[in-house]
């Protein structure tokens, strides 16, 4: 089963490997990003993905030597892992003694 990313939600960049692309895709491995965009989208030559759009980031044009002339394209679902926050937090009393 795939994770299903939600808009507003902390992600974390587990992968910003771009082999063969020269273009900084400004996404950093150990990051953390907010979702704006998760959903379907189809690229003309790697077909159909999960995709996320990052509030940090806008790919803007691709229309480089390296781009496919999509509008910020979204970044591949697998490139993230939500950002898991502690369920409790632990307080240790330290008593002074004179």
């Amino acid at each position: 089963m795939t994770y299903q990313f939600r808009i507003g939600e902390r992600v974390v960049c587990v992968n910003d490997k771009f082999p063969g692309i020269k273009t900084d895709q400004q996404l950093r491995e150990g990051q953390e990003y907010t979702v704006r965009h998760a959903g379907t989208f189809t690229h003309y030559l790697d077909g159909t993905y999960y995709g996320l759009k990052l509030f940090e980031i806008d790919r803007g044009q691709d229309n480089d030597a390296d781009g496919f002339g999509y509008d910020d394209m979204p970044f591949r679902a697998y490139r993230f892992r939500p950002l898991v926050e502690p369920k409790t937090t632990t307080t240790t009393k330290i008593e002074e003694t004179a």
